[in-house]
């Protein structure tokens, strides 16, 4: 079995001290993980260049839900760093991006966060912290990609698949999903959100469910996020505290926080 070839994701080690030297890196691995990408160019669209759906690896461009599966992939490998097996990311990956675990065509990846996040506490990769911590609730209504089918490659030319996909869509709609609004989220986030959480933007867009991923960060106290912004077109420690960054958009309602279990 051939080992991950970190060099793609390879950062100076100044830097990472520099952001993190208040953070305890060590025994967490989805905050190590995380600061490994910092300043990867952000790219949309990584998954969709093939014309048939196939485990999809580029570390060396991400968006906002592939930076976390990366990282979620990786921090799940039983040996880290440099002893990280190829084998035992790509098992990873493959479970946490797709319904099952299992690869069936284009819609079988898991789109919309809220299957995702639902699939993968059924496989026992995370669980949902929220649900237990907040008792505030937001219904759940998705139907963006069947009603806007042009803008995916993989449902342009293929009725099967909108169909398929609305199918899906009426399964995951209708449930109600813990959340913290974003007004009640202090600066310095709350002592049961920790460093390393998966942190979700719940969204009032019509037709979907979750706007933006990324990975918490304490900073002098304060919670931020770690992610792969498409304002700044890389991986970045936002300097803005998340309380502020969920006031950047109007249809942010709050977030969802998420843990990796293993």
């Amino acid at each position: 079995m051939k080992k991950i070839i970190l060099s793609a994701f390879a950062i100076c080690a100044l830097t990472t001290y520099t952001i993190a030297q208040d953070v305890t890196v060590e025994a967490n691995p989805m905050l190590s993980n995380a600061l490994l990408f910092l300043n990867t160019p952000y790219a949309a669209n990584t998954l969709d260049v093939t014309n048939n759906e196939e485990l999809i690896v580029n570390a060396d461009e991400v968006d906002c839900t592939t930076f976390v599966e990366y990282v979620l992939a990786m921090a799940l490998c039983d040996e880290q760093g440099d002893d990280m097996m190829e084998s035992d990311f790509a098992t990873n990956l493959e479970k946490i991006r797709y319904r099952n675990g299992k690869i069936d065509g284009y819609t079988s990846r898991l789109h919309y966060i809220t299957e995702w996040v639902s699939d993968n506490i059924k496989k026992g990769t995370i669980e949902d912290v929220t649900a237990s911590k907040s008792k505030d609730v937001i219904p759940v209504f998705v139907n963006y990609m069947s009603t806007h089918p042009d803008r995916y490659k993989h449902l342009a030319n293929s009725p099967e698949n909108v169909a398929k996909m609305s199918q899906i869509e009426k399964q995951i709609s209708g449930q109600k999903v813990s959340y913290i609004p974003k007004e009640k989220l202090p600066q310095d986030g709350f002592p049961w959100i920790k460093n390393g959480d998966i942190i979700a933007f719940t969204t009032n867009t019509s037709g979907l469910d979750i706007s933006h991923m990324g990975i918490a960060i304490y900073l002098k106290g304060n919670l931020h996020l770690i992610h792969a912004s498409s304002r700044d077109k890389k991986v970045i420690v936002d300097q803005v505290a998340l309380y502020k960054q969920l006031d950047r958009d109007k249809h942010i309602t709050g977030i969802r926080v998420l843990r990796m279990k293993k």
